[in-house]
């Protein structure tokens, strides 16, 4: 019997907003293997996610590494798959779709979703729930869960964890972004910790949960650093600390993204990189506070809009 494909490389935050589609695809597929084609990092976690039958990895070397192109090729070939949903939707995938993938095998992507004369780069500028919903509509898939994610699946028990940090409830802080786009990184995070023991006391410990490439920062926001054997804990873990928290502050990263499907009370702070909407990342308690440039948005508006939720 033939399979089915979904592309979805990354980021964790994308992969987070994917799980949705990734459900209703496989409530649509019930008699047919569902795989994932994904980036290394987000391997073992998307392994355990019970929507999927399997997961390929990408190792998305240079398109001028033949020979791994080949191997991917081959690799993929052996799953006879007969449809694509490309979730990434990138120039790697559409060149996939040209030269991977074999040429009979249907394919799904914001392009073919897109009306008559209408732009792709007009269609990109909408709600990323939105194009992930309508591009499923457009391959004849319900939408039941693509704009109503439920991470239940990956939170697991941290009591024993949560014990080294916090003798019960805890604000969650994630103060860092990825290299390339540090224009997502609000500078105040150090006051903002400072702020809030001050004006909590003792009631509410702050924590920190680094990746792997935020260890040797993490320790400069005066903030509990949440690890595991003084490794960054596993994805699961993690997506359990914000489940547990009584207070997310992110910037706008894989995180943010988390806490916002797991509903959970919080802030987000954007600068003018992109918004909130664009994002699909606001909810009914997960609130962004937006302005123009990061270095203008200042620890006391930030501390009232958390007062005005935790008092």
């Amino acid at each position: 019997m033939s399979n089915i494909l979904i592309i979805k490389h990354g980021s964790l935050g994308d992969l987070i907003q994917a799980n949705g589609a990734i459900k209703d695809i496989k409530n649509f597929y019930k008699n047919r293997k569902v795989f994932l084609l994904t980036s290394q990092p987000y391997a073992i976690f998307m392994s355990e996610c019970p929507y999927i039958d399997g997961v390929l990895i990408d190792k998305r070397l240079p398109r001028w590494n033949l020979f791994y192109l080949n191997s991917l090729k081959k690799n993929l070939a052996r799953y006879d798959f007969t449809r694509v949903f490309d979730l990434q939707n990138s120039n790697r995938t559409k060149f996939y779709k040209r030269f991977i993938i074999n040429k009979n095998t249907e394919w799904s992507s914001s392009e073919t979703t897109l009306e008559p004369g209408q732009k792709k780069s007009d269609f990109d500028k909408e709600p990323v729930l939105d194009r992930m919903e309508l591009q499923l509509k457009k391959s004849g898939l319900a939408t039941e869960f693509t704009r109503n994610i439920n991470l239940d699946w990956a939170i697991k028990d941290i009591t024993r964890l949560l014990k080294q940090y916090s003798n019960s409830e805890y604000i969650l802080i994630f103060p860092f972004c990825s290299k390339k786009h540090q224009n997502k990184k609000w500078p105040y995070f150090k006051e903002l910790v400072l702020k809030l023991k001050l004006e909590f006391k003792n009631k509410y410990p702050i924590l920190i949960a680094p990746g792997p490439n935020e260890l040797k920062t993490a320790n400069e926001f005066n903030a509990k650093v949440v690890t595991e054997n003084e490794n960054p804990v596993d994805i699961k873990t993690l997506i359990s600390l914000i489940y547990n928290a009584k207070f997310i502050v992110a910037n706008d990263t894989g995180p943010a993204h988390i806490a916002s499907h797991l509903d959970k009370v919080g802030l987000v702070l954007f600068g003018s990189h992109t918004s909130a909407k664009k994002v699909s990342i606001e909810n009914y308690n997960f609130k962004a506070l937006t302005v123009k440039n990061l270095n203008d948005l200042y620890v006391d508006k930030v501390i009232e809009e958390i007062k005005s939720k935790l008092n």
